[in-house]
């Protein structure tokens, strides 16, 4: 279960990972649901959380060359997030936009706190849906 810990964490950030599938086979093999869902949770969040820190020590090399947003990128995911707010991080388990919307709420300096309560929201609830779908959908073909 430590690994599901470790890949739901890189999967949260922006290398590439496979929490999911991960997760369908330690709860296959008869691990408990709610501890799965826990440790998920839990490496998921703080995966997402180390994007937002990416997030709020990049903004200070805005002015780079390097930069990886021009300043008119920067300005249209700033409009972007004021329009939306921080209530879009409920979108963080999204595959591709998901990292990003955690990065930009560091860029655009969300508290800790307030970044932490979306998230886990956002995370508890796909892990939760994963688990019941495994157990409507998987079972059959499990053990």
């Amino acid at each position: 279960m430590f690994s599901l810990f470790w890949v739901a964490l890189a999967s949260a950030t922006l290398l590439p990972g496979g929490s999911e599938v991960w997760l369908a086979r330690l709860w296959c093999v008869g691990e408990p649901a709610l501890a799965l869902w826990a440790v998920a949770t839990v490496g998921n969040t703080l995966g997402s959380l180390i994007n937002v820190a990416l997030g709020r020590y990049a903004r200070q090399f805005q002015h780079r060359r390097w930069f990886p947003a021009s300043p008119e990128g920067l300005a249209r995911a700033e409009r972007w997030y004021h329009r939306f707010g921080e209530a879009s991080l409920l979108l963080s388990w999204l595959p591709v936009i998901g990292d990003p919307l955690t990065v930009l709420a560091g860029v655009m300096r969300l508290a800790w706190w307030r970044a932490l309560l979306w998230i886990v929201l956002a995370k508890g609830a796909r892990y939760g849906l994963l688990i019941a779908l495994a157990h409507q959908w998987l079972a059959p073909y499990c053990q």
